[in-house]
C-alpha cells in the first residue's frame, strides 16, 4: 500500500485528487494539508511514502516544503503539483530532492503514473517539459545564479520572503512564525542586504523573478 499525503491550499484540488486515488486499492491518502508547514508535520507524523505537494501555497510555498522534507529522516518522496513549465523552476525542484513534477492541465491519470514511480525512488516529469528540463538538468552547473542566490538564504529567510510577498505585515509574520517583530525586522534587512535591494517592492521583484517565492496559480 502505498500512503499519501497531499498539500494544496484549494479544498476542491485535494478533494478531487482524493477522489481519484481512492479508485486505486493500492494507494491511500493518510493526510491533507492547505499549507507547507502543516505539509511538514503530515510528513513528520505520518511518514507517507508519497506527498503530493502544489507550489504555489500559502506561509510556505512548495518548492521550500520539498527541501524541508527532503531534510527530515523520512522516506518521502515528492511530487509537485504546477500550472508552471518554466525549467529553471523544474532544474530548482530536483535539486531540491523532488522526485516528481506534473503540471496541473495534465490527464488525471499521469498523476497516478507519477505516484507509482517515485514511491519506487524513481523519477517523474511531465511528458511536455521532461525531455528539455532532464537534458538541460544534467549539463548546467549547479551553481547558476538562481541557485546561488537561494542558497545564500535560510529556511527561516526563505519563508519570511514568502509571508512579505504575500502582503502580511511584520508583526503577522512574527504571530505565523512566532517569534517577535523585532525579529522579523532584523530577518527582513538581512535579506534586503544579502539581496542587494533597498526598497521592499525591488525584495517582492527579485523574489518573484528568481523563484524564491511563489504566488497562488
Amino acid at each position: 500500500m502505498i500512503s499519501i499525503i497531499i498539500a494544496d491550499d484549494h479544498h476542491l484540488v485535494r478533494e478531487s485528487i482524493v477522489s481519484l486515488i481512492e479508485k486505486w486499492e493500492e494507494m491511500e491518502v493518510v493526510g491533507e494539508a492547505a499549507d507547507g508547514h502543516e505539509a511538514l508535520r503530515l510528513v513528520r507524523q505520518k511518514r507517507p511514502d508519497v506527498a503530493i505537494v502544489d507550489i504555489a501555497m500559502p506561509l510556505m510555498n512548495g518548492l521550500e516544503a520539498a527541501r524541508q522534507i527532503d531534510s527530515l529522516d523520512v522516506e518521502t518522496n515528492v511530487v509537485i503539483l504546477s500550472m508552471h513549465s518554466d525549467e529553471d523552476v523544474v532544474r530548482l525542484l530536483l535539486r531540491s530532492g523532488v522526485k516528481g513534477y506534473v503540471l496541473k492541465n495534465s490527464v488525471a491519470e499521469e498523476l497516478l503514473i507519477a505516484i507509482r514511480s517515485v514511491s519506487k525512488g524513481e523519477t517523474y516529469l511531465s511528458p511536455p517539459i521532461a525531455q528539455a528540463v532532464l537534458s538541460e538538468y544534467l549539463r548546467t552547473d549547479s551553481a547558476d545564479d538562481v541557485s546561488t542566490i537561494i542558497g545564500r538564504l535560510s529556511s527561516r529567510e526563505r519563508e519570511i520572503v514568502q509571508m512579505i510577498v504575500e502582503g502580511h505585515t511584520n508583526k503577522t509574520v512574527g504571530q505565523l512564525l512566532n517569534i517577535s517583530t523585532k525579529t522579523v525586522e532584523k530577518h527582513r534587512a538581512t535579506l534586503m542586504r544579502k539581496l542587494k535591494v533597498r526598497s521592499l517592492p525591488e525584495l517582492i521583484l527579485i523574489a518573484t523573478k528568481h523563484r524564491l517565492a511563489f504566488l497562488d496559480d
